[in-house]
């Protein structure tokens, strides 16, 4: 009886476990509506750049302080895709905080990322998780530009 008593306790802490969790961006789920998401965004010290802005299918959000801009895709109430730019003066504070964002990624999601190009002024780190993808993308080449973007996996 004991044995029949903890197989089911295995089984149900098996399905327990597997639930997945939503994909998130900085810990807003990617399930929220689009209002409510940039609602969020904008209690976190973001502002819309209402001239960038695409009231249709995409917003614009900077952060003056933080020196980067967030671009919200979305279709009708449902988010499509984040994509942050980030600002710096030099290629190497450009290097340095690619490499931050990557090893902040391989440890918060507990994996290697796949990396497509390494070179010193062009630099991807893809990131494949159970709910979607995070890409960090390095081009130094006129202007310092790092990227780094969120989608998530397409519902079956």
């Amino acid at each position: 009886m004991k044995k029949i008593f903890f197989a089911i306790a295995a089984v149900m802490a098996c399905f327990a476990c597997s639930e997945e969790q939503p994909f998130s961006y900085r810990g807003l789920a990617f399930n929220m509506p689009t209002a409510q998401f940039v609602d969020s965004l904008i209690s976190r010290g973001l502002v819309v750049d209402s001239a960038a802005s695409d009231s249709g299918r995409l917003v614009v959000l900077n952060n003056a302080a933080e020196h980067y801009r967030v671009l919200v895709a979305f279709d009708g109430d449902k988010l499509q895709a984040i994509q942050e730019n980030y600002q710096a003066s030099t290629n190497d504070s450009t290097r340095m905080m690619w490499q931050q964002l990557r090893d902040g990624f391989e440890k918060e999601l507990d994996a290697w990322p796949d990396c497509p190009m390494l070179k010193d002024n062009h630099k991807i780190a893809n990131f494949d998780t159970s709910t979607g993808f995070i890409s960090v993308v390095l081009q130094n080449t006129y202007r310092p530009t790092l990227t780094v973007q969120y989608q998530p996996k397409k519902e079956k």
